[in-house]
């Protein structure tokens, strides 16, 4: 009889385990679709005509980066430097100055 119990035990936490995984992995997607909007938020800053588009972009790009520091704590990252510090743009991505 014990052994039928542990055997529940363990698939439950299998089942757990499966569930932490696909949120996890969801999440990680969720923060890269997040980065994406924002490098195209910031290439449509440079390139934007007037100062009300540029006001309403700089606003989306503070509501991004928040969006995208909390996804990186949820998924227990530290924000480091991709985030909150220094710009580290890779080459060929814009960069606001």
């Amino acid at each position: 009889m014990g052994e039928v119990i542990r055997l529940e035990e363990i698939d439950r936490e299998r089942r757990r385990s499966r569930a932490r995984v696909a949120k996890r992995a969801h999440l990680e997607r969720a923060v890269a679709v997040l980065r994406e909007n924002l490098a195209a938020a910031a290439v449509a800053l440079r390139d934007a005509p007037d100062t009300s588009a540029q006001t309403e972009l700089l606003d989306r790009i503070e509501r991004l980066a928040a969006m995208i520091r909390y996804g990186t704590r949820m998924l227990g990252e530290t924000p480091g430097s991709d985030v909150d510090g220094p710009s580290t743009a890779p080459a060929g991505c814009p960069t606001l100055t």
